[in-house]
């Protein structure tokens, strides 16, 4: 059985919504309120990149096919690419996407998040057309024990701080908390919406949980070091399904303050797609 997990305030939506508009473009905008539950475990004032990551995700899931007739079976996305220019801030944030790179078939999209007046992410992604392979499908990677086979972590660890913690949970198949250090597998739910009053996709949902992967997977004592990521790029052999998203991370420290860290990505159906991060890693001041 899954333990309870700690709640010691409700959280709240990732981002509150604050207006939408379509430039003549085609290009969508978005103004959001970014509210406590996106903020720590690193900085209080900051917010984790998981959420701001599934938002740029959900600006691309959005926008229309470039041209009429394309992907008849529908658009899939295939890869993610987060870029992260700067520290996020709780507080105001502008979303704006737009598609690089129409086709019939592969097209190239694109997002950004303002705060403050800077750009402060930068997403692309691929959205390929979709097909019927089923028969030429290759490659199974072995599931993941369930998440009702897990144990949730226990609270906050000395050193990480709450908001975002407390708006997801965290169910444990290795380990058993976030302050054990090396590899790491495990469940991962929101209990919140990414956008108050919708219901995230399940990409959204899985853009949270990967880019949990490195605190999944921490490696050193986050009271002693930093090992922040500066980007984020997930790939995707199949459309993730559900609640609840799968991370089995492992994360490499070199010796001159950088760091990957790399993981499968599963559903509760089986093995859905990877993804990776490069850390910056230093002693904390």
């Amino acid at each position: 059985m899954i333990a309870a997990v700690h709640d010691p305030i409700p959280p709240t939506p990732f981002y509150l919504p604050r207006g939408e508009r379509t430039g003549p473009d085609g290009a969508g905008t978005a103004d959001f309120e970014a509210t406590l539950s996106t903020t720590g475990p690193w900085y209080a004032e900051a917010q984790h990149m998981g959420p701001p990551s599934a938002l740029l995700v959900r600006a691309m899931e959005r926008l229309p096919e470039s041209r009429p007739g394309g992907a008849q079976d529908g658009w899939r996305l295939a890869r993610a690419t987060v870029e992260v220019l700067g520290m996020v801030p709780a507080g105001p944030v502008t979303v704006t996407a737009r598609v690089e790179r129409p086709g019939r078939s592969i097209e190239l999209l694109e997002a950004t998040m303002q705060a403050a007046g800077r750009d402060v992410l930068r997403a692309r992604g691929w959205r390929l057309a979709a097909g019927d392979t089923a028969d030429a499908a290759t490659g199974a990677v072995p599931a993941l024990p369930g998440p009702e086979t897990g144990v949730a972590q226990p609270g906050l660890p000395d050193g990480w701080l709450p908001g975002f913690l407390d708006a997801i949970e965290w169910v444990w198949l290795d380990g058993g908390a976030l302050d054990d250090p090396g590899p790491g597998r495990g469940w991962i739910r929101m209990r919140v919406p990414l956008v108050e009053g919708e219901e995230p996709t399940s990409v959204q949902r899985l853009m949270v949980a990967a880019d949990c992967a490195n605190g999944l997977a921490a490696p050193l004592d986050v009271r002693r070091w930093l090992f922040v990521n500066t980007d984020l790029t997930v790939h995707l052999h199949r459309a993730p399904a559900g609640d609840w998203i799968g991370v089995d991370a492992a994360t490499t420290i070199g010796p001159d303050g950088l760091g990957t860290c790399s993981a499968a990505l599963f559903d509760t159906a089986g093995h859905t797609g990877r993804g990776a991060q490069a850390l910056t890693v230093r002693p904390r001041g």
